[in-house]
């Protein structure tokens, strides 16, 4: 299984856009969901004007995170089968746990 980790280069938790395919997008917010895609809370999304911000949906959330990848929260963590979104030490712990076991039974 392959592990992917879609994020931000150079960055103190991933500082430069890295862009991301539409479709890729689209398959993420199927998923998890848009809103839990879109990084509010980051200075991009909070220099937007009141007028973008407002009556947010799937497809104006998703053309901004393509316009400006940076909108994205991050890192996205692709598991093969699952996405974690955001970094939290106590999931990856487990994750990263988990998945050993995983190997380790199949040897």
């Amino acid at each position: 299984m392959t592990t992917i980790i879609y994020g931000i280069k150079n960055c103190d938790t991933m500082k430069k856009a890295a862009g991301i395919a539409k479709d890729k997008l689209k398959q993420w917010s199927e998923e998890l969901g848009w809103e839990t895609l879109l990084n509010r809370a980051g200075t991009t999304f909070r220099k937007l004007p009141d007028a973008d911000k407002e009556g947010l949906n799937e497809k104006r959330a998703l053309a901004l995170m393509l316009a400006q990848p940076s909108m994205i929260k991050r890192p996205v963590l692709d598991l093969g089968g699952k996405l974690l979104v955001g970094f939290q030490p106590e999931i990856y712990a487990r994750e990263a746990k988990s998945r050993g076991s995983k190997s380790s039974s199949a040897r």
